[in-house]
């Protein structure tokens, strides 16, 4: 019987999907799969890209646990793709790859003054809530009044974060030193901006209703962006999610502390839409003292134009979360104007001549950019998978593709790996170090010591 040796790096939703739908399908051969993460952790962006809390978003958690703990996908954490292991070594051990690396970085903001003290990229802020091991440990968090770019989740969960009493996120999993940061924050202001109206939004109706139940914190938003134009009411009329959103906004309306006509709270939370970014103003220190945008309107095909209106708020830190980007992998092909690996349904292309190369596919956000909620990862793994599945003729042909060879190498090299059991080792640990303080965990954050607990040394 043929075998399939496939190499996944990636152990994020992405990539446990993609094993889980190879291994579960129609085939005419047997297969073996390893699972490579640069953490010692696996879950990717499930662990460290969304809020701590966020639990019915972590109980995807549960889903791919059940996918790792039936025991037949090996698991390599603590590798780095690239440095630990080349494309190279993988054609000696493998007869395929998926890469399914995500998207991590913050994209651009190309604004005046976007480099300013205290203008931050979003994806670094979530990294540092959420414990990631190779972000710093500190976080300045010394202004009063701060600026969200962006209208999607990511931008309102860096705004609730912003905003939340520290106190409300300690039955979550949030690391100590964020804790401390957060409960020193002066904040009172957070303005989320977006370039489109209310009816446009990206965020979900779920996440948008959850900013209405902070303790402690009003909703401000402004009558004159409610003005809605005909595409915008056949959107509400037609689609249920903006409906929704429609329906939670128009409550917020109705609130004392709407427009800022007298709310209580010790803090508050502004959302400007039909807000444009022109630039962010500096001191002479070159630290951000105030965003300007121009007012937009809609262009009646969906879009919008200027008004040449431009207006400015007063603010000691800006956060950009305009989008996630994608970043290039050693020996394999990148689109970096889209952040993305060029391919087709997942079957990777050389860039320049568009011709299939064999043997390496992609799956998740690094194939298609950081767009859709994490259920779109299935359908594209399974597009990916159909093509490494009839692709048989053109797979690599290893020299070793014994299941001792891996290990070896990368004991040869010095690498401190986990696995599988390795994980269940730190789970249980961060569990224990929540549980006298009725948590459902602390995360452990150095490397180190996540690589320590895990093997047990």
């Amino acid at each position: 019987m043929t075998k399939l040796r496939l190499a996944i790096v990636g152990a994020g939703p992405a990539g446990i999907y993609a094993a889980d739908i190879i291994l579960k399908a129609e085939r005419t051969f047997d297969v073996s799969i390893d699972l490579f993460d640069q953490l010692p952790a696996p879950y990717g962006l499930v662990r460290y890209g969304v809020a701590p809390d966020h639990p019915r978003i972590k109980g995807i958690i549960t889903a791919l646990r059940e996918v790792l703990d039936r025991g037949d996908i090996r698991i390599f954490g603590n590798v780095r793709f690239g440095e630990d292991l080349t494309l190279d070594d993988l054609k000696k051990h493998y007869n395929a790859v998926i890469f399914a690396t995500g998207a991590i970085r913050d994209a651009d903001l190309d604004i005046p003054g976007i480099d300013a003290k205290g203008s931050y990229g979003a994806a670094d802020f979530v990294s540092w809530f959420d414990g990631h091991p190779d972000v710093p440990r500190e976080w300045p968090l010394d202004a009063q009044s701060v600026a969200v770019i962006g209208n999607g989740n990511v931008a309102l969960d860096v705004s609730r974060m912003l905003a939340k009493h520290a106190d409300d996120l300690l039955p979550t999993e949030i690391p100590e030193n964020v804790y401390e940061g957060l409960k020193a924050s002066p904040v009172t202001d957070v303005h989320v901006f977006g370039r489109r109206g209310p009816a446009q939004v990206k965020f979900t109706p779920l996440e948008l209703r959850e900013l209405g139940e902070l303790r402690d914190v009003d909703m401000v938003v402004y009558d004159e962006d409610f003005d809605y134009d005909d595409a915008s009411k056949v959107a509400i009329a037609s689609n249920k999610q903006v409906m929704v959103i429609d329906r939670v906004l128009q409550q917020w309306r109705q609130r004392d502390s709407a427009n800022n006509a007298g709310g209580t709270a010790s803090r508050r939370l502004h959302l400007h839409f039909w807000a444009k970014p022109v630039e962010v103003k500096t001191d002479a220190e070159g630290r951000a003292t105030a965003f300007v945008y121009e007012r937009t309107r809609p262009d009646g095909e969906g879009g919008v134009v200027g008004t040449g209106e431009l207006r400015e708020v007063p603010i000691q830190a800006i956060y950009r979360a305009v989008g996630y980007f994608g970043s290039p992998l050693p020996g394999v092909p990148f689109d970096k104007r889209h952040g993305v690996i060029p391919n087709h349904e997942g079957q990777v292309l050389h860039k320049d001549s568009n011709e299939r190369v064999p043997g390496v596919y992609a799956t998740g956000w690094i194939k298609r950019g950081p767009v859709g909620l994490i259920g779109h990862t299935k359908s594209d793994a399974m597009e990916t998978v159909r093509h490494v599945i009839n692709d048989q003729a053109s797979w690599w042909q290893p020299v070793d593709p014994s299941d001792e060879a891996i290990p070896a190498l990368l004991a040869e090299r010095g690498v401190a790996w986990t696995d599988l059991e390795g994980w269940h080792r730190l789970d249980q640990h961060e569990i224990a170090l929540g549980a006298p303080h009725g948590r459902a965990r602390i995360k452990v954050v150095p490397r180190d010591e996540m690589v320590t607990v895990s093997r047990g040394e």
